[in-house]
């Protein structure tokens, strides 16, 4: 029986402003397993990063609780966000100087991450010098320094190209499997969700709620195989339609 890591009980988070107040997400109730990938997708505006907020306990709720396990977090955003002054190799072991964590032991293992994912030969380099997708690989090498429980990420392939996409998609897909890593993805992209998650939650238009909630079952785990799979068309029509009822 695998340990639930995360639980939203009945969360409900309002916005207080000059001009009122506005509830960003009401009623949500779920809870997520260690080792489970999860995907958030919703109408634009929706609140699905108000998840990841909540999730990362940078919001509060205005009622019901968000329980965690001993979990700890790491965050990857839209944009690789490496700094230019910095190589490859010090930008993937910032983490561990901010969080004091910089051991020997620490440093060696976030080296091997790199050097197993393709980055042996960069790690030298300048962001500048490396590709979008590179840069992403290394951003995700980055947030898997400090060893989080669970993996927040926050559109992370939205910056790139079809065909980098594709290949960074995979890439992250490999690198969470193999590492054993819990992650909750919001995306504006059906497709990407499908092809890597194990379940969806469909949120509504803003206040948030979920919508639907869809248990992936694919005789083929790699996200292009799944694109292949004649199950996915049929899934993909199902969730565009509940995006826009």
């Amino acid at each position: 029986m695998k340990q639930v890591i995360l639980q939203f009980c009945d969360v409900m988070l309002r916005y207080h402003t000059k001009n009122g107040e506005t509830t960003a997400a009401e009623h949500l109730h779920f809870s997520i397993k260690d080792g489970e990938f999860v995907a958030v997708i919703g109408p634009s505006g929706c609140g699905k990063t108000t998840i990841l907020s909540l999730a990362a306990g940078l919001l509060k709720p205005s009622e019901g609780i968000v329980r965690y396990n001993g979990t700890s977090f790491g965050y990857m955003l839209q944009r690789d966000e490496l700094f230019p002054w910095r190589t490859i190799e010090q930008n993937i072991l910032l983490p561990l100087e901010i969080k004091h964590m910089l051991t020997a032991e620490n440093r060696a293992r976030a080296l091997a991450l790199a050097e197993k994912y393709g980055l042996k030969d960069f790690l030298k380099s300048y962001p500048s010098q490396l590709s979008g997708g590179m840069r992403q690989r290394a951003a995700l090498i980055r947030t898997l320094a400090p060893d989080p429980d669970l993996l927040l990420l926050d559109e992370p392939f939205s910056a790139l190209d079809y065909q980098t996409r594709l290949n960074v998609c995979d890439d992250v897909y490999r690198i969470i499997r193999k590492e054993k890593k819990t992650a909750i993805l919001v995306t504006h992209d059906i497709s990407e969700a499908i092809s890597l998650a194990d379940r969806i939650f469909v949120l509504t238009a803003r206040p948030a709620k979920i919508k639907a909630e869809h248990l992936l079952c694919f005789a083929e785990e790699e996200p292009l195989a799944r694109r292949k799979s004649p199950e996915f068309p049929e899934l993909f029509d199902a969730l565009w339609k509940e995006l826009n009822e």
